[in-house]
């Protein structure tokens, strides 16, 4: 039987959404924060179709297949190059992280304003680093551990897609220019996280819920291929309802220096 030989008891196949847009991808203020980062023509999400329900359980199914799919694979966009870019080699193992997804609102971020990071003014405070010499408290309580400001949010809030992303855009690409403030960097963590992730509201409760779920290559070998650069990431974000799957992706270097 087919499904005994290729090893598992189910498969999807995608088709390219092409028509699916976003708007943080078309809003000119956003473009321009993306320039500004170094992450405008490198920062991309693309839409494709399903054609079997999703579980959670069978996510490492679910990426594999995708990662395999030969429209997937002739879709993918070398954004440096800007041709067709198949993967390297054939996929044949996916090693997949199920990213925490829960957040419906920005609280997350509250502890932030409150402990040090930035003036009443929401200015971010500048600080001394022994490598860095352009450093601010806000870089430091993102990427180092023995800063005293670390887990002002919680570990486990940390994990969370939505302080992710917030994380990407605040270290931007190659030649990024870091905001003074934060609010920036808040708003439009908000526009993309409200752009990618689906809700629906409880009939019972009335309470609202993530439904998306959200997949990342632990390896980082399937796409975009590396993990030598921490801002080079990709994630699956998965509609289980519409059947939909957004792969967003950057791939660290030098952005676009015009719209």
């Amino acid at each position: 039987m087919e499904g005994d030989e290729s090893g598992f008891e189910q498969t999807f196949s995608f088709g390219p959404l092409p028509a699916k847009s976003f708007s943080f991808q078309e809003d000119k203020n956003t473009l321009t924060l993306l320039m500004k980062w170094s992450m405008l023509g490198r920062l991309s999400a693309q839409t494709y179709s399903f054609d079997s329900n999703f579980h959670p359980y069978s996510c490492e199914t679910f990426a594999l297949c995708f990662f395999k799919d030969p429209q997937v694979i002739a879709s993918l966009r070398n954004v440096e190059a800007g041709v067709c870019m198949p993967l390297e080699r054939p996929v044949v193992s996916v090693s997949t992280e199920l990213v925490p997804c829960t957040k419906i609102s920005m609280e997350l971020f509250d502890p932030i304003y409150s402990c040090g990071i930035l003036r009443p003014s929401g200015h971010v405070v500048k600080c001394f680093h022994d490598v860095y010499p352009d450093c601010d408290e806000l870089r430091q309580m993102l990427q180092e551990e023995d800063s005293q400001h670390y887990y002002v949010v919680g570990r486990m809030e940390r994990e969370e897609f939505l302080f992710r992303l917030f994380k990407h855009l605040c270290l931007g690409g190659e030649l990024c220019q870091y905001e003074d403030t934060i609010d920036p960097y808040i708003s439009t963590t908000k526009k993309i996280y409200k752009d990618l992730i689906s809700v629906q509201k409880d009939a019972k409760t009335k309470k609202i819920d993530v439904v998306s779920t959200v997949l990342k290559d632990e390896s980082g070998q399937c796409f975009p291929g590396t993990r030598e650069e921490e801002q080079t990431f990709a994630y699956l974000i998965v509609d289980p309802v519409k059947r939909n799957v957004t792969l967003l992706y950057h791939i660290y270097g030098v952005g676009k220096m015009s719209l």
